[in-house]
């Protein structure tokens, strides 16, 4: 057993659950509450994150790669939402010359 699996596995569990809910939570209020589309777009990577180091830590906890191919395959999403979605903020900016959300309903018409 390596090092950093010792250091992740002397704090408890219940611990790593409660940061992850915290910072998931977090996510999901910038998600609700904000209207720039920055901003949630932000707080979707922080929820990805937040599933990342759980399932990190589980990995640790169980002593199986598994949950760490997983968060391989996530940050491979997670670069490829990137991608598109700035490129989806810089041509709502380039139309609207705004980044609040309420401005796309100008959009449909």
């Amino acid at each position: 057993m390596n090092t950093l699996t010792q250091n992740i596995q002397t704090i408890p569990l219940n611990h790593y659950i409660i940061l992850c809910a915290i910072i998931f939570a977090i996510g999901v209020t910038g998600v609700l509450i904000r209207r720039n589309a920055i901003v949630i777009f932000m707080s979707v990577e922080l929820m990805l994150n937040a599933v990342n180091l759980l399932l990190t830590v589980f990995s640790a906890y169980r002593g199986d790669a598994t949950g760490q191919v997983f968060v391989f395959f996530i940050m491979a999403l997670a670069a490829a939402e990137v991608a598109v979605g700035l490129s989806i903020i810089v041509m709502i900016y380039r139309n609207t010359n705004s980044l609040d959300i309420n401005v796309l309903n100008r959009l449909k018409h």
